[in-house]
């Protein structure tokens, strides 16, 4: 049956998408690749902190040659495509306006509700005539017949389960989608890899910003936003003990890079009064300023039809995820007159704001939604 239908990977260049078209290739898919270059330095003004400047060769190009690499291996047509201003309108905007807010968005999310399974989907279904499109993320899905609904489910490997990156994603996008590595380790994946003697076993894992790559992060920032400086300030004694260049190059937690000598110890970010361009930082010893018991989550996506699950949608208990890897937390979610929940938790460390809460109902990803604010 799979040998009718057809399926458009998205190859990045790495292990794990290199093994999923691997993969579905085996499993009797027709398979062709697809290759997004979503980024261009030099129309994007993207010079401070990018030291690949200096490189022959750009990152972005290394990974579409080991891509084009794998597509040859196995056989399958790999077609290149640019969504470099669909990139910026509806992912990297809005990262820049969250940073001026002093908040710490999630590109990643962004990049995969608007460019991987929206500009990359619809190009692959209209013109080359896709079932389905596929990733190399680790996640799960399924459709389950008693609630008529396609469910995002975590993967195998804990340690590498995506879903927090995809809880934005809509049924019609799951609805369309293959995640083939939903029941492999990462070791595994590796050793698939060697074993069919693709480029990318042992390439390493790509960091940084979501298509951009790594950056000097707050020299990158200051191609788009101007420096705004300001005062450093202990949060428990209010003594100024240095200054900042900007609030939006820090995060709550955050350690290095604040440049204070003469500490009797360790600093850390503790607050920001954007207002005020104050940046006010704790000492290391005393954790307790990044603790909050409830937030305010808004611009929440719901995957599945909560109701269908038992839920009442005003007030219902599951676990979330604040950030990515971290353990899941029981919480209470109680609806705001608004539309935005209220989250009760447990003194839970580190909840920022601009980040994604992504609330889960044992391995099912019911959703996320954006930390507006927090309580302490």
């Amino acid at each position: 049956m799979n040998k009718k239908k057809k399926v458009v990977v998205g190859l990045s260049g790495g292990v794990d998408s290199s093994v999923a078209a691997l993969l579905l290739q085996e499993q009797g898919y027709q398979v062709e690749g697809f290759f997004m270059r979503n980024w261009d330095s030099n129309a994007n003004n993207d010079f401070l902190g990018n030291n690949n400047q200096v490189d022959d060769m750009c990152p972005q190009e290394i990974d579409y040659l080991d891509a084009l690499k794998v597509a040859n291996k196995l056989g399958i047509k790999l077609h290149r495509v640019d969504f470099i201003q669909e990139y910026w309108d509806y992912v990297f905007a809005y990262f820049l306006k969250e940073y001026e807010k002093g908040r710490t968005p999630n590109p990643d999310i962004l990049c995969n509700k608007y460019i991987k399974f929206d500009q990359f989907l619809n190009y692959a279904v209209e013109k080359l005539g896709a079932d389905y499109i596929a990733m190399g993320h680790y996640a799960g899905t399924r459709y389950n017949p008693e609630t008529c609904q396609f469910e995002l489910f975590k993967a195998a490997d804990e340690n590498k389960d995506q879903t927090y990156f995809l809880c934005q994603l809509s049924q019609s996008q799951i609805s369309k989608t293959l995640f083939p590595l939903q029941d492999l380790k990462k070791s595994r994946v590796r050793q698939i890899a060697q074993e069919h003697d693709l480029i990318t076993a042992n390439k390493k894992d790509s960091t940084g910003i979501c298509f951009i790559g790594e950056r000097n992060f707050a020299e990158f920032l200051q191609n788009y936003i101007p420096n705004r400086p300001g005062k450093i300030v202990n949060i428990k004694t209010g003594e100024i003990v240095g200054e900042h260049i900007g609030i939006m190059y820090y995060t709550i937690g955050q350690r290095k890079g604040l440049n204070l000598g003469g500490q009797a110890e360790p600093m850390y970010v503790a607050k920001k009064d954007l207002d005020n361009q104050i940046l006010y930082v704790a000492p290391a010893s005393d954790q307790s300023y990044l603790y909050s018991s409830s937030a305010i989550i808004g611009e929440l996506n719901w995957i599945v039809n909560l109701t269908d699950y038992q839920l009442d949608v005003n007030r219902f208990k599951c676990s979330a995820k604040f950030r990515y890897r971290q353990k899941d937390e029981n919480v209470e979610l109680i609806r705001q007159d608004n539309g935005n929940y209220l989250v009760n938790y447990d003194n839970v460390k580190a909840v920022t704001e601009g980040q994604e809460a992504v609330f889960y109902l044992n391995e099912l990803c019911l959703g996320g939604g954006i930390i507006e604010s927090i309580n302490k």
